[in-house]
């Protein structure tokens, strides 16, 4: 039997890790959109920095933990956990991280971040 787990299952610290790091990329989206609108934008407004500024901090927090989680779990080299902390200061940071550390395999592979990459004996497969 084979155990399939999607990238964004709520049950893994990746799952989570990658569902927050795109939710951080789109809080920076609506920063970004109240910004231009404070100074930029016609009317002018700061209506879009006050609910955006506050859920950008929260979900900037919530993905430095889900690094940090993410990163103990899969045990990332130093070079990796300072790449994860500037991917969350540089807007839509953390999406380019997310696929470049899936794409190198820096997210672990998915039964080992699931906890079922535990050594046993292998399981047949039944038809």
């Amino acid at each position: 039997m084979t155990v399939m787990t999607s990238a964004y299952d709520l049950r893994t610290p990746a799952g989570w890790f990658r569902v927050i790091a795109f939710a951080e990329a789109v809080s920076w989206v609506g920063l970004l959109l109240g910004m231009y609108f404070k100074y930029l934008g016609s009317p002018r407004t700061e209506v879009g920095v006050k609910v955006f500024g506050p859920v950008h901090g929260g979900v900037f927090v919530a993905f430095v933990v889900a690094a940090l989680v993410v990163g103990l779990a899969v045990r990332w080299s130093v070079g990796t956990w300072l790449l994860a902390l500037l991917a969350s200061i540089v807007p839509l940071g953390s999406v380019m991280f997310l696929i470049w550390a899936d794409r190198t395999g820096r997210m672990g592979s998915e039964a080992v971040v699931a906890g079922l990459g535990r050594p046993g004996p292998p399981v047949p497969e039944t038809t």
